[in-house]
């Protein structure tokens, strides 16, 4: 999860060669891989990738987002030689990976990149390898050309190590902790970066798979940081040639056609020798079980027409010898009803002597005696056997090559469908036909298809499998019946998983942590709570519509909205913003208590009868304090001025 100048130059670079219409592809000779520039936009990405070889040629898909994501160039990231994986394949400067990030920035939101093999993967010879597994992880799947999940064994972990680390030469000029290394979890197939989620530089791992793989998939998921990954392939490649003979004119065999097939029956190349009776064929993965055969020339043959080869090791040699057909020959053609040829296919003459049809579906016995034969075929699985020749006389003294004794096959029916998730092909789905044989298994092609070809007639329920992030939208099985024809149109329809997010706060703005969010809907309730920042999130939800509600805590009167609904079609979307605001309690003040007066003494007027000649009391209250002082200030003023007149 670099964010350095290096990495913005890479990205500069790579648009400044696509302007100037300059290629992007790595240079050619290498074991790393070509990738084709990202088409599409963000949640819907494709491309393809070629790994040294056309063995490992593969086309993918992403779903994830955009921004700093794309092929690079490998000028500014790369994997030194002197790196684990770079001691056996060799330095990738200069050569391209893929870039990619997340479906969305959560924890919920990963994406999902699904490479498809155009044949199963060699079992040898070559790696994939992901970089800046820091604060974030990758779960890893793969499914075999039978629809058989690889096990950890099977994908074959190299282990980790962090290529800006000190100790490497030649490495980029970033800077890493040789420590700082993503581990691999076997049990479920997880490479998780460090345990502090901390968003550094350079950890990396490896795999080489030991096992044929017709779909990979890599699903990313963001712990935290700025979440990108990359992503190499490369391929050991070796070089297979021989020599083709002419054993009765003892000189070599030019125009002899040579073919190379591979371990999974894959034909690789096709050639013919030179005037030197010489043949090459480059570029094919170091590994095990290639077979290389020859077709002879019109009026010639070969004791030895196929020949394995091994390339884990060393480049292979396969000489061959071809001779003049001895008289009488006998031959033929085995082929289907629609003309065409079955290769490979055993014909035996009386009984004894054997030999194969080659890929134009021919045969040839060269040296057949006097006297009457007959020749038969082994069936080969997925064919039924319609005719055969009749037995046939080599006649005495005559050397007039017998032709045409072909053989017709029925080849069986072929049942086959398409997967697709709203309107578009999904590769890499698991496919299951159940019928009279067992189970048969097999997965998508990147456009959806898929087909399980010459079974045999019966009866036989068909299922798929929802891979990770998708939902069976409608029957997840049918039920089909194989007579003499094809069927086809056994179609599946799937949708994308969806998520949700909002977050929750006070009508100040000030986040609400631990607030318990309810989500009712297809396969609900669900319930959760909010993290410290007043955030939720909630993934993998089927399509449907949901409600979403806040339970509303103490010390709060409500939240607006009170509830949320939303819709997730079958596109799956990321259903961001759906936020709640909470209204606390109104808290009226409590008054100050007004303060309590004391009452003041009031002078008591003197009862009746003490003899002071005051009329008796009738019951009425003395008067207040402050009127007896007027009557006081009163009476003082009407002395005075009497005083005064009788001075006057």
């Amino acid at each position: 999860m670099r964010r350095t100048v290096a990495f913005a130059a890479a990205a500069l670079a790579t648009l400044t060669a696509l302007a100037l219409g300059a290629p992007a592809s790595a240079a050619t000779g290498t074991p790393w891989a070509d990738w084709s520039d990202l088409q599409g936009s963000p949640g819907a990405y494709t491309g393809t990738v070629t790994a040294a070889a056309p063995q490992l040629a593969a086309t993918y898909t992403s779903d994830s987002r955009g921004g700093s994501v794309g092929v690079f160039n490998g000028g500014s990231t790369w994997l030194a030689a002197t790196t684990p994986v770079g001691a056996k394949y060799g330095s990738s400067r200069d050569q391209q990976y893929l870039n990619l990030r997340p479906r969305a920035d959560n924890a919920t939101s990963p994406s999902e990149t699904t490479y498809t093999f155009a044949h199963a993967t060699p079992t040898a010879g070559w790696t994939f390898v992901l970089g800046d597994i820091d604060a974030d992880k990758v779960a890893i799947s793969a499914v075999g050309p039978g629809g058989h999940a690889l096990t950890a064994a099977e994908l074959g972990f190299r282990g980790g190590f962090n290529y800006c680390a000190p100790q490497f030469a030649g490495k980029p000029s970033c800077t890493g902790d040789a420590a700082d290394v993503p581990s691999w979890d076997a049990a479920t197939l997880t490479l998780t970066g460090n345990a502090a989620a901390a968003d550094t530089s350079g950890a990396a791992a490896w795999f080489e798979p030991n096992a044929p793989i017709s779909s990979l998939t890599f699903t990313f998921t963001r712990r935290a940081g700025f979440p990108v990954y990359q992503t190499w392939f490369a391929a050991i490649t070796r070089a297979v040639s021989g020599t083709v003979q002419d054993q009765t004119a003892g000189t070599p065999a030019a125009g002899v056609g040579v073919r190379l097939t591979g371990p999974d029956g894959t034909v690789i190349g096709t050639t013919t020798t030179a005037a030197d009776g010489t043949y090459s064929f480059a570029g094919a993965v170091a590994t095990g079980g290639y077979t290389v055969d020859i077709t002879p020339p019109a009026g010639k043959t070969s004791d030895l027409r196929s020949r394995q080869v091994d390339l884990t090791a060393a480049d292979g040699t396969a000489d061959f010898a071809v001779r003049d057909i001895v008289p009488v020959p006998v031959s033929g053609t085995a082929k289907d009803q629609h003309g065409t040829p079955i290769a490979g296919a055993t014909i035996t003459l009386d009984g004894g002597r054997t030999t194969v049809t080659g890929a134009d579906g021919s045969y040839l016995f060269d040296d057949v005696p006097v006297g009457i034969h007959v020749v038969r075929i082994t069936t080969p699985d997925g064919y039924t056997l319609v005719s055969s020749p009749t037995p046939f006389t080599v006649p005495d003294n005559d050397e007039t090559p017998i032709t045409g004794k072909n053989f017709l096959l029925q080849v069986q029916p072929t049942l086959s469908g398409t997967v697709t998730a709203a309107g578009a092909g999904v590769g890499g789905v698991v496919v299951t036909a159940e019928g009279p044989d067992g189970p048969l298994q097999t997965v998508t092609a990147a456009d959806g298809t898929y087909a399980f070809p010459r079974l045999p007639g019966g009866d036989y329920t068909v299922r798929v499998e929802a891979p990770q992030g998708y939902v069976v939208a409608g029957d997840a099985s049918r039920s089909e019946t194989i007579a003499v024809d094809d069927v086809t149109n056994v179609d599946f329809a799937l949708a994308r998983l969806g998520s949700l997010s909002g977050t929750v706060t006070d009508d100040g703005g000030a986040p609400h942590p631990d607030a318990s969010v309810t989500v009712t809907g297809p396969g609900g309730p669900f319930t959760i709570t909010t993290a410290a920042d007043g955030s939720y999130a909630l993934g993998e939800l089927a399509p449907g519509a949901y409600t979403i509600e806040v339970a509303v805590p103490d010390g709060f009167t409500g939240a607006a909205p009170a509830t949320r609904t939303v819709t997730i079609t079958e596109h799956g979307e990321l259903v961001d913003g759906q936020d709640f605001v909470l209204t606390p309690v109104a808290v009226t003040p409590t008054p100050t208590p007004t303060p309590t007066v004391a009452p003041t003494t009031v002078p008591t007027t003197p009862s009746a009868g003490a003899g002071n000649g005051a009329l008796p009391a009738t019951g009425a209250d003395p008067l207040p304090i402050i009127g007896a002082g007027a009557v006081l200030f009163l009476g003082g003023v009407l002395a005075l001025a009497f005083v005064r007149r009788r001075r006057a």
